[in-house]
């Protein structure tokens, strides 16, 4: 009921704005039952962001469609980024791999094909998705209301981008992540395995109630790292073999 969705969103934003207001759960009466009520929470939530800058879309599972989270323009910057002090109380890490749009998507009635997509693909960036929570801690709340949260969306670092991307064969591609210069997560081969699969899901289901994708929106595809979590002076450098590479400082 959109009158629940708006009770369980105010309470979301009010976390968004002061991390003292952060929420062990949200009320039973405001749970979402299924994904849609999820979608409808995370929409009323999104209307607040100013503007929807990317997307972030998890991997297809075996019984299960992509999850999606919309990312607020205002939280996402270029390589090298300084996180300063403020809600990031979390700090989570994950090594992504992300594309950036070049031409809008916008609903339809006939389904985006998978040729259509690629072409509508400016260019493949590295990336470092910070974690947040509007919860004390995300692990501790059902699926349905992460996704109602963005799925723990905090904000979103982007390399220079590469624009020869279909040249890159993500199920051999490597990656090292690195925390104070010590080596924190290693991996080979796309977590996801159809990066191109996701989007295409996301541009024909996940992102139809935000009026599709757009031109400039950055879309990133699951972690290769694990969702690891920092120190508040961490420096985070991420290197991808061909991708390329992209640096977060948190400063205390």
């Amino acid at each position: 009921m959109p009158e629940i969705a708006a009770q369980a969103a105010e309470l979301l934003l009010s976390a968004r704005r002061d991390p003292a207001n952060k929420l062990a759960d949200l009320p039973e009466a405001l749970k979402p039952a299924d994904r849609a009520g999820s979608y409808a929470i995370q929409a009323k939530v999104a209307a607040a962001f100013g503007a929807i800058g990317g997307w972030k879309v998890s991997p297809f599972a075996a019984d299960a469609p992509p999850m999606c989270g919309a990312l607020p323009a205002a939280g996402i910057t270029a390589s090298p980024a300084v996180i300063k002090p403020g809600p990031q109380a979390l700090r989570g890490i994950e090594a992504e791999v992300s594309v950036r749009i070049g031409h809008d998507l916008p609903p339809r009635a006939t389904p985006y094909t998978r040729e259509e997509v690629v072409a509508a693909i400016a260019s493949m960036h590295p990336g470092i998705e910070v974690l947040d929570s509007r919860f004390v801690e995300p692990n501790a709340v059902h699926l349905l209301t992460n996704i109602a949260d963005t799925q723990a969306h905090g904000g979103f670092v982007y390399g220079p981008a590469v624009a020869d991307w279909q040249s890159i064969d993500l199920a051999t591609e490597s990656v090292q992540q690195f925390v104070d210069g010590a080596l924190d997560a290693s991996r080979t081969g796309h977590p996801g395995g159809d990066l191109i699969g996701q989007v295409v899901w996301l541009a024909n289901v996940g992102s139809v109630w935000a009026g599709g994708l757009k031109a400039g929106q950055f879309v990133t595809c699951g972690s290769w790292s694990g969702a690891n979590r920092v120190g508040p002076t961490a420096k985070v450098h991420v290197k991808f073999a061909h991708v390329g590479e992209v640096l977060v400082d948190f400063s205390a």
